[in-house]
């Protein structure tokens, strides 16, 4: 057995062991009351530990319009699972040895820090869910047109950040505040925000924009669950116990999609992660309830996300000369 695949096991073997010392004598009893919870983390973690949509990407929906969880439990019990999910996902990278942006992660984690508290503390209360979630799908959706674009045209990409100076430092800092309180409102977003800036603009390789993405995200999700536990108790019994449900699978959930996104190339990500927002457009537009308002400004919020993403992607600063895949 190889280090990583030994370390990986050992760090399952551990969560394991906790899980069930601290869920004794109901640890069984746990899993069948939610079952439903525990088999919707298993497909969840591993899209979370392989592409830049987060766990959350996919517990939001289900949870709230499948299991008629409600919206600020769905997200709690989000930022909850992720800060086991993928965090096990990002020491599964570490201990693999994938290339990351670590000056990336630095500066994005900071704004992080800060949005996903000031949207988690003032604006949560104040937007409806259904609104939150449509916006969020507007804007990955976005994205994906741009990013299908460049998949279908010779990849231009760099393996490294070209230059990493103040103006990038600024860039990244705004992104993963923006991403962050994204975090804060549906439980997930600055891992795919920050992706769609390192792809687009950077050009940064999604081989490594993806696991970038997903220490960003443990990150996030370890502060957003912290603030929802301990300073605005949120973390309620009932998501204490839908996160027990979910842990034991999302300990190998989450390294195993890390793993088996070392094996992919950069076309085979992208092309898995746009029909993932596809699928995330389609779950949207049955599950929500669109009423005028959130159609009105989901378009707006999409109009205004496209045009962006395209300037990014038309800017040659960080365009490669001569590589590709």
């Amino acid at each position: 057995m190889n280090k990583p695949l030994l370390f990986s096991t050992a760090l399952a073997v551990a969560v394991w062991l906790a899980w069930y010392g601290y869920s004794w004598p109901d640890s069984v009893a746990i899993i069948k009351e939610n079952w439903a919870v525990t088999l919707t983390m298993i497909f969840g973690s591993f899209i979370a530990g392989a592409t830049s949509e987060g766990g959350g990407a996919v517990a939001f929906p289900v949870f709230t319009k499948v299991l008629y969880i409600a919206p600020l439990d769905a997200k709690v019990f989000s930022l909850a699972i992720q800060s086991v999910g993928m965090t096990a996902a990002s020491l599964t990278i570490i201990a693999l040895r994938v290339p990351v942006a670590w000056p990336v992660i630095a500066w994005a984690s900071l704004g992080g820090l800060a949005g996903v508290s000031i949207s988690s503390a003032a604006l949560s209360p104040l937007l409806p869910p259904g609104l939150l979630k449509m916006l969020f799908t507007a804007m990955i959706v976005s994205f994906a047109l741009p990013l299908a674009v460049l998949t279908w045209q010779k990849r231009l990409y760099n393996d490294t950040m070209p230059f990493f100076g103040a103006r990038e430092k600024a860039i990244m800092l705004l992104t993963g505040t923006i991403g962050g309180g994204m975090t804060g409102l549906v439980g997930n977003g600055i891992d795919i925000i920050c992706f769609s800036v390192m792809v687009l603009l950077f050009r940064l390789s999604e081989k490594v924009s993806t696991p970038t993405s997903v220490i960003m995200m443990a990150v996030n999700a370890l502060a957003g669950f912290a603030l929802h536990g301990f300073l605005l108790g949120a973390f309620t019994a009932p998501v204490e116990r839908y996160w027990l449900a979910a842990v034991p699978v999302v300990v190998i959930g989450a390294p195993l999609g890390a793993y088996c996104c070392t094996k992919l190339n950069s076309r085979a990500i992208a092309v898995i992660l746009i029909l993932l927002i596809l699928i995330e457009l389609i779950s949207s537009l049955i599950l929500i309830p669109l009423t005028a308002n959130i159609v009105g400004i989901s378009l707006t919020v999409f109009v205004f996300f496209l045009w962006f993403y395209c300037r990014m992607a038309r800017s040659v600063r960080y365009r490669p000369a001569c590589k590709g895949e």
